[in-house]
């Protein structure tokens, strides 16, 4: 398509869900591609630590045969990790390269300023960094959760409810926390607008006043996202202690057994470890998606 006619046909697009249909649309083949390799990589990491306890109850009993079995996974979880990874630089740099010029003469149109144009260019980043990085991470995080919670319930029940009781207890506080990270990224979005001009004609004082309130936001932003893991730390101390406790109390003499229960529990903690960042993405991107029209075409 001619710049001409990417330029008659631009429509405002606002909205962070939105634009990222549109970047699916557009990209579909090339994401479907991605995301099948992403979920095929997930799978086999599911099946990691059940087929880690069954090696090492085959190492106990002298059955080498069957413990290698372990080995032939391993190799397939990296085999299908390295084809994605190398996947990801050819799918993702193509696509911001045809998102960065609409966005540009979106903002033109809409009569920004080139400080305002610089920036938005460079915050519309953040969609294809979503599809990228975030958005496998996602899919890894919520496989890994679901997939632990259910193989706790099948291997040590209440371990698995006591999982699910931790995800009830922080989803409540899921809204009000989102709501605040996105007032933050606000008012770091608003200076960072304005940051090429700055740089033109501003004064020291005005410089250092600028870059000083880029700091404190940043620093509250990363303090929440500090919080956050502090406390889905203390929930996994509480979960892995209550685990080995109750463990302890059955006289599980299965170590395949408990090795892959606390295989799951760490796979279902270290997952939930990544909620913070990704909070912190989603409300970066939701408030990107209010002010950047991508000019993207339906």
């Amino acid at each position: 398509m001619s710049t001409c006619q990417q330029t008659a046909q631009l429509k405002p697009s606002r909205g962070a869900l939105n634009t990222l249909k549109k970047l699916a649309k557009l990209h579909s083949k090339k994401l479907i591609v991605t995301l099948l390799l992403v979920v095929a990589e997930n799978v086999v990491y599911l099946l990691y630590p059940l087929m880690a306890g069954f090696a090492i109850n085959a190492i106990i009993k002298g059955q080498s045969l069957h413990a290698l079995l372990y080995a032939l996974v391993v190799f397939i979880m990296w085999a299908i990790g390295a084809a994605r990874r190398s996947m990801d630089t050819r799918t993702f740099a193509r696509i911001y390269a045809g998102l960065a010029v609409p966005v540009i003469l979106a903002q033109r149109k809409d009569d920004h300023s080139h400080s305002t144009i610089a920036a938005r260019v460079t915050l519309s980043r953040e969609f294809v960094n979503f599809f990228e990085t975030h958005l496998p991470l996602l899919i890894t995080s919520l496989a890994s959760i679901i997939g632990a919670v259910v193989m706790l319930l099948t291997i040590e029940f209440w371990a698995g409810v006591a999982c699910m009781v931790v995800l009830v207890f922080f989803a409540l506080f899921l809204p009000s926390y989102t709501r605040k990270n996105e007032m933050l990224y606000e008012k770091l979005n608003d200076r960072l607008e304005k940051e090429v001009g700055f740089v033109g004609y501003a004064s020291e004082n005005t410089l250092n006043k600028h870059y000083n309130f880029l700091a404190q936001v940043r620093i509250r932003l990363s303090d929440r996202e500090a919080y956050g893991y502090l406390a889905i730390g203390i929930a996994a101390a509480f979960l892995f202690a209550m685990t080995i406790m109750l463990m302890t109390v059955k006289g599980v003499g299965n170590a395949g057994h408990i090795y892959s229960v606390m295989t799951y529990m760490w796979m279902f903690a270290m997952s939930l470890d990544d909620g913070p960042s990704l909070l912190e993405k989603y409300s970066q991107l939701k408030e990107i998606g209010k002010r950047v029209n991508t000019g993207l075409v339906d």
